[in-house]
């Protein structure tokens, strides 16, 4: 599963502006395998997959068919993602209020997007997509923070870069 999430991971770092439906599928696999590994932990391997793959598929399908939400979606599942992964790259444990944290930066995520998409876009979906390649790498901290620096700058570049080639 790990190489399927440095997949994702390499699609939102590079693609996350270029194609937003694969963003919010992206964001949304990643969260349901989460959920579905926090919730079904005693489950097979396939199930959480399943999971995931479905709330993807969900996530596409909003984006796709209902953008206002796809987009407030896509901010929120980003921002939260980012605060619980930049927490677990610094080793800060939350505990019982790490769900203050996640719907703050949820709200944060969906309200940056909201008003402003494009710039937005780009860098939440450079710091979800490096977020999701370290985790299935599982580095050490001081090498993964690094890195994660490097990778965000990797995708903010290469996603403004094909932005603005792709204009006319």
């Amino acid at each position: 599963m790990d190489l399927l999430r440095l997949l994702v991971g390499a699609a939102l770092l590079t693609l996350g502006r270029r194609l937003f439906w694969l963003f919010v599928a992206g964001l949304g696999f990643v969260a349901g395998l989460r959920l579905a590994g926090a919730w079904f932990s005693q489950a097979p391997d396939w199930i959480t997959l399943a999971i995931g793959l479905l709330a993807g598929l969900i996530g596409a399908g909003i984006a796709l068919l209902l953008q206002r939400l796809g987009i407030a979606l896509a901010g929120f599942l980003a921002g939260a993602y980012i605060v619980s992964g930049l927490l677990e790259l610094l080793g800060v444990d939350p505990g019982a209020t790490a769900w203050i944290a996640y719907l703050v930066g949820g709200v944060i995520g969906a309200v940056l997007l909201s008003a402003l998409f494009d710039w937005a876009l780009i860098i939440l979906s450079s710091i979800s997509g490096a977020l999701i390649m370290l985790q299935a790498l599982d580095l050490t901290t001081a090498s993964s923070t690094v890195l994660f620096l490097v990778l965000v700058v990797i995708g903010v570049l290469v996603q403004r870069r094909i932005g603005t080639a792709a204009a006319p």
